[in-house]
C-alpha cells in the first residue's frame, strides 16, 4: 500500500495534537484553581525561605552567598544537560522554570519540612530518640518528600494539560522539580556547616558541604523525582502516553526505595566505615543505572513524533531519510550521521543540518503544521546549510 504525502500529514497532525510539541504555555490561570494552589504554596514556601536566610545571612553571609553562587552554576549546567539530551517534543523553558520553583519552595518548605518534623516527633515518641535518629529520616523522607514533589507534577498536568502528555514529559519535569529542592535543600546544608565553627570559619566549613552535596546530587533528589514523575504519568495515564498502572507503581516504588537506603545508609552499615562507602557508591550507580533505562523507555515516544513529524518533510525532499533517522534516533544514530561525512568540514556541516532540521521540526510543531513564512524560512535553510551557501543576514 503506497503512503501518500496526505497520508503523512495527516500523521503528522495526529502526532502534533498529540504530543503537545509547540503549544505556548500560559502561566497566568486566573480561572484555574491549580494556578491559585500553586501560587499559595509556593509563596509560603519563598516567605519562610525568605525568613530563614533573612535571620541567618548577618552571621553566615559568606556561606551563603557562595552556596548560591555555586548551586546557581549547578543549575544552569543541568538546564544545558537536559537541552542536550532532549532533542524531541521540547517543553516549553517557562513550565521547567515553574517546576523547578514548586521543587525549590512549595515541596521543601510549604509541605516536606513540616511533614518530616510531624513523622520523627511520632517516630521518636513510638520507638526512642535513638531509634528516630537511626531510621527516622529513611522512613519518613521517601514518602514526604517524593510526594511533596509529585504533588507538584499534578499542578503542572491541571496547569498544563496539553504541554504534559507523555511519561517522558513526566520524567523531565521531575528532574526540575527534584533539582529546585536539590539546591535550596543543599544551601541549607551548606548554611548549617558553616555554623559548625561558630562561623569563625565558615567558607572553609561550608565547601566541603557544597562540594559533597553537588558529587552526591546528580543520583539524588533529581533522580528520584525523574523516576518518580516517570511513573506517576504512567499510573494516571495521559492522552499520549497509555495508562500503564503496574510499571507506574514499580517506578514511584523504586524512587521512593533509592531515596530510603540513601538516608539511611549510616544505619544500614553500622559503625563500619567501608561499608558505608560501599553502599553509598552502590545507591549512586544504581539510581543512574535506573534512570538511564527510565529515559530510554520514556523517550521512545517522542522519537515516533519526531519521525510522523517530519516525514512528510523527507517526502518533499527537504531532509533525507539519513537524517530523518538521525533525529529520530539516539545519540549514537546523530554521532554516525556525523560521522559519515569525509572530512571535517562536512562533520561540522552535518551537525549543523541537523540542528537546523530540529528547528524545522519546532516551527512545524508551532505551526501546528501549517505552511507558514517561518517553516518555509526553516525548510530553505536546511537546504541552504547543507549546500554550504553563506547566510543572506
Amino acid at each position: 500500500m503506497t503512503t501518500t504525502l496526505a497520508d503523512l500529514e495527516r500523521a503528522r497532525d495526529i502526532a502534533i495534537e498529540q504530543s503537545g510539541w509547540g503549544r505556548r504555555f500560559t502561566f497566568y490561570q486566573p480561572r484555574n484553581f491549580a494556578f491559585w494552589g500553586y501560587l499559595a504554596l509556593v509563596g509560603t514556601g519563598v516567605f519562610i525561605a525568605a525568613a530563614k536566610l533573612t535571620r541567618e545571612y548577618n552571621a553566615y553571609g559568606q556561606a551563603i552567598a557562595l552556596a548560591v553562587t555555586s548551586f546557581a552554576i549547578y543549575a544552569a549546567l543541568f538546564w544545558w544537560f537536559t537541552q542536550h539530551i532532549d532533542h524531541y517534543a521540547k517543553l516549553p523553558a517557562k513550565l521547567m522554570v515553574v517546576a523547578f520553583l514548586w521543587g525549590g519552595f512549595a515541596a521543601t518548605f510549604a509541605m516536606a519540612a513540616n511533614a518530616n518534623d510531624a513523622i520523627l516527633a511520632l517516630y521518636a515518641k513510638a520507638f526512642g530518640q535513638v531509634w528516630a535518629l537511626n531510621w527516622g529520616a529513611g522512613l519518613a523522607a521517601p514518602f514526604t518528600e517524593e510526594t511533596a514533589k509529585g504533588s507538584g507534577l499534578l499542578l503542572l498536568i491541571a496547569l498544563a494539560p496539553r504541554q504534559v502528555r507523555t511519561a517522558f514529559d513526566g520524567f523531565i519535569l521531575g528532574a526540575f522539580i527534584g533539582l529546585g529542592f536539590q539546591i535550596v535543600e543543599d544551601i541549607i546544608y551548606a548554611m548549617t556547616s558553616a555554623a559548625s565553627q561558630f562561623g569563625a570559619n565558615q567558607i572553609g566549613a561550608s565547601i566541603d558541604t557544597i562540594a559533597l552535596r553537588m558529587v552526591s546530587g546528580v543520583a539524588a533528589h533529581i533522580v528520584y523525582s525523574a523516576i518518580f514523575c516517570a511513573g506517576l504519568i504512567y499510573l494516571l495515564g495521559r492522552p499520549a502516553e497509555p495508562r500503564r498502572v503496574g510499571r507506574g507503581l514499580l517506578l514511584m516504588g523504586t524512587a521512593m526505595l533509592l531515596h530510603g537506603i540513601w538516608d539511611s545508609v549510616g544505619a544500614i552499615a553500622g559503625d563500619a566505615p567501608l561499608m558505608v562507602l560501599v553502599l553509598i557508591i552502590a545507591v549512586i550507580v544504581a539510581a543512574l543505572v535506573i534512570a538511564v533505562r527510565v529515559y530510554r523507555s520514556t523517550v521512545a515516544r517522542e522519537r515516533d513524533f519526531v519521525r510522523d513529524v517530519m516525514s512528510p518533510e523527507l517526502a518533499r525532499n527537504v531532509i533525507t531519510a539519513a537524517e530523518l533517522e538521525a533525529m529520530a534516533g539516539n545519540r549514537e544514530a546523530r554521532k554516525a550521521y556525523r560521522k559519515a561525512g569525509r572530512n571535517r568540514s562536512e562533520r561540522k556541516r552535518a551537525r549543523y543540518v541537523l540542528n537546523a532540521a530540529y528547528d524545522l521540526g519546532d516551527e512545524l510543531a508551532a505551526a501546528r503544521g501549517a505552511d507558514t513564512d517561518r517553516v518555509r524560512f526553516a525548510r530553505a535553510e536546511v537546504g541552504r546549510i547543507r549546500s554550504g551557501a553563506p547566510s543572506p543576514w
